[in-house]
């Protein structure tokens, strides 16, 4: 079997002695087929990255009213928190009975998640006519089993089968671009129909807390009728997987007693765990933490800046202004997000890592040292700096974690780092919006030192590990 590394090599050197030798480079396009350059069908494709963002839409619309609709209805500002982030919990213990019935396919995580949005928006919207706090928290239950393709999709854009290794990165930098979509016009959009909602003749269906709910389940429900049309699964004879792993990167080591214990090992379970060596397991824990940390990050900033600002005496923001500046923080990440995709083209993941790393942990001190400097310090320029800084960093550190792990293990595994990839988001989603809910209370300078201290821990794995995240590029 001809390794996908050596075959622009081979292409040199085997001959009949007659034909000439044409190099690859030269070579009509449509005569070559690179499997390190491979990608599913554009039209399924589309529809895999426009469903991440979608629900990344979903996710954030509510953000921006959702502390004043859990006043309204009795609740508190930790219980908006939760209502921010209960959605992830349920997605992740529904996510492993899904996977048993998926057939390691994707239409099947599609249709459900569809479904899904459709109902759990409409539960979040009757909340208001019901005049029952705890069915904003069903809605959100229930829109949390749509949230399971967010898994899928991160699996659909490094699957062996369909993505080559070469663009991965490429694919999963299109998925933060989704992600900061949702960042950016989520909360705009719920900013803006709650304003709306309220200025108008609001009733008790349609009003400012009820019409982002009611928007996006008219978007889903037309997004169904394109999946229904447009998306072809995984070809029949493209549907298992090859047994040769991904080419070795640099920094991937085998020893010998690393072949020795799996060839010598008889029992399944610990044959699982010795497939992967201890650099490669290292790598796993790496980036599990930087999923969490990311998604933590990000979770705390986007449910505190409502009860931030609505709090502090230099903003006192309502929902609409909220919204609007966590909109404006993302939106101008924008032209970054797409100079990424350039980006990671040319650069290592473990670069990418670094630099979002970075820029994420400058945006956390600033705001840290600006709250130590008292309410003076406090004005609007010197706090959307800080967002959007973090929002940027993290958001690009967010790019690499799968696909790292899709390049440096065997493509039988993409199944199972999908899934540890996206419970470790699921965690950094539910606690980073708790947490964030609770800023205000449990202290601002406090809320923010956690999050340095869990990058803290990330720069110190990925530094001790920095030789094993060595990857290829693209």
């Amino acid at each position: 079997m001809q390794l996908p590394g050596l075959q622009r090599r081979v292409n040199h050197v085997v001959n009949d002695g007659h034909t000439p030798v044409i190099p690859s480079e030269l070579a009509p396009l449509d005569s070559i087929h690179d499997p390190e350059l491979e990608l599913p069908g554009r039209a399924s494709l589309i529809i895999m990255i426009s469903a991440s963002m979608l629900l990344q839409i979903s996710f954030f619309i509510i953000v921006s009213s959702s502390n004043e609709y859990a006043l309204h209805l009795g609740g508190t500002s930790t219980f908006s928190g939760i209502v921010i982030g209960i959605p992830t919990l349920i997605s992740g213990l529904s996510l492993i009975p899904l996977v048993r019935h998926d057939k390691g396919l994707y239409t099947f995580p599609l249709h459900v998640a569809c479904c899904a949005s459709i109902l759990g928006h409409v539960l979040y919207a009757l909340a208001y006519y019901a005049n029952f706090l705890h069915l904003i928290l069903l809605g959100r239950m229930v829109s949390g089993l749509s949230f399971t393709l967010w898994m899928y999709c991160k699996r659909y854009c490094s699957d062996p089968r369909i993505v080559g290794v070469r663009r991965r990165t490429t694919l999963a930098a299109w998925l933060v671009i989704g992600q900061g979509v949702g960042l950016s016009f989520g909360p705009f959009a719920g900013g803006l129909l709650y304003k709306v909602g309220f200025d108008g003749k609001g009733t008790s269906v349609w009003n400012g807390f009820t019409a982002p709910a009611w928007v996006m389940a008219g978007v889903w429900v037309l997004f169904w009728a394109l999946v229904w049309r447009y998306y072809e699964d995984i070809p029949l004879e493209r549907r298992t997987f090859q047994t040769a792993p991904e080419p070795l990167a640099a920094g991937d080591v085998i020893t010998l007693q690393d072949a020795a214990t799996v060839t010598q090992t008889t029992n399944p379970r610990l044959s699982l765990i010795f497939q992967l060596t201890l650099q490669q397991w290292g790598a796993v824990l790496c980036m599990c933490w930087f999923a969490m940390t990311c998604f933590f990050i990000l979770g705390a900033w986007e449910s505190n800046i409502p009860v931030f600002g609505a709090s502090m005496p230099p903003f006192h923001w309502s929902p609409f202004a909220a919204g609007n500046f966590l909109a404006l923080g993302g939106a101008t990440t924008f032209p970054f997000l797409i100079l990424n995709l350039l980006l990671a083209r040319r650069t290592q993941d473990r670069l990418i890592l670094a630099l979002g790393t970075t820029l994420g942990s400058g945006g956390l001190i600033i705001f840290l040292g600006l709250l130590g400097a008292g309410e003076k310090a406090l004005n609007y320029g010197a706090v959307f700096v800080c967002w959007w800084t973090v929002a940027l960093g993290f958001n690009l550190a967010s790019t690499v974690t799968m696909s790292t792990l899709s390049k440096k293990l065997p493509p039988k595994w993409n199944g199972r780092t999908s899934l540890a990839i996206q419970y470790s988001n699921y965690i950094g989603r539910v606690t980073g919006a708790v947490w964030g809910g609770s800023g205000v209370a449990v202290g601002m300078r406090n809320y923010v030192g956690l999050q340095i201290g869990l990058v803290g821990v990330g720069t110190i794995l990925s530094l001790s590990l920095w030789r094993t995240l060595k990857t290829r590029m693209g």
